[in-house]
């Protein structure tokens, strides 16, 4: 009797944790402007469309920067796959996050899901280029 009593303790306690428990928060991607609050997306934003002269956060190139330790890993786009500067841009994404402080090594993924799109252009720069 008393394996029975104690096994209904054990299940109401694991049941009510569970209930309890707060699930992690999900991070949407690509990581929307209003989170986009640490200063190492100020500093990615230094490399510029070298045929927009546009910030390449403020063009929403940048979808996403997680640090881990020392390793910034930074997951980007383009706004087409040929793009003939792409390699340049990879590499400034790199010295910048480089030149942040506690970084010392920085991953770049190219990724090319979701799409790019217009949309994705910070609203204020996209009415100065496209008057949307």
């Amino acid at each position: 009797m008393k394996k029975v009593a104690k096994k209904t303790v054990v299940k109401k306690i694991i049941k009510k944790t569970k209930k309890n428990s707060a699930k992690p928060a999900v991070r949407p991607f690509p990581v929307p402007p209003s989170m986009r609050t640490e200063d190492y997306w100020k500093q990615l934003n230094n490399i510029l469309d070298p045929e927009l002269g546009v910030g390449i956060v403020d063009l929403g190139l940048i979808y996403d920067v997680k640090i881990e330790g020392t390793t910034a890993n930074i997951t980007m786009t383009f706004t087409s796959m040929a793009c003939p500067v792409g390699p340049n841009i990879i590499a400034r994404a790199r010295y910048e996050m480089e030149a942040y402080p506690g970084i010392e090594d920085v991953n770049v993924n190219v990724v090319w899901t979701p799409v790019w799109n217009k949309d994705m252009i910070n609203p204020e720069i996209r009415e100065m280029l496209l008057n949307q």
